[in-house]
């Protein structure tokens, strides 16, 4: 009986099952896929990123093993301020409607996640190839 036989974590068993060895195709393939985003999309991802760069320092919650579903739907609501400001800000003639912004909520919650995701994980933060 071979007794240095070496036991697998169950995720490694299963061909083509994204292991630590294959995160980095993972964080790959999210930003390969994020560069398909539509412009508006787009824009306010990179506002994102460098909002959560901010944020982005050892002991940080977006490090947190279980991050706080709250303090992330605070962060989503604040960010949503901080991009209606800076909409009403640009001098654009077509004013924004307010319906836009209860749906935008939920798509920078998203988004956020999506990032928050991404640099726990060793993906880039906050370079973008647009």
């Amino acid at each position: 009986m071979e007794l240095n036989r070496r036991i697998l974590p169950y995720y490694m068993t299963y061909p083509g099952s994204y292991g630590p060895r294959n995160e980095d195709t993972v964080i790959q393939d999210m930003e390969y896929l994020q560069q398909m985003y539509p412009c508006e999309v787009k824009r306010y991802q990179k506002r994102i990123a460098q909002l959560l760069d901010k944020m982005d320092y050892e002991g940080s919650m977006i490090y947190d093993e279980y991050p706080d579903r709250f303090t992330l739907e605070r962060l989503a609501a604040n960010a949503v301020q901080i991009l209606k400001r800076e909409e009403e800000d640009s001098g654009s003639d077509d004013p924004v409607p307010p319906e836009k912004w209860l749906w935008l909520k939920d798509l920078i919650q998203v988004l956020i996640c999506n990032e928050v995701y991404k640099r726990r994980h060793g993906g880039r933060r906050g370079i973008f190839y647009f």
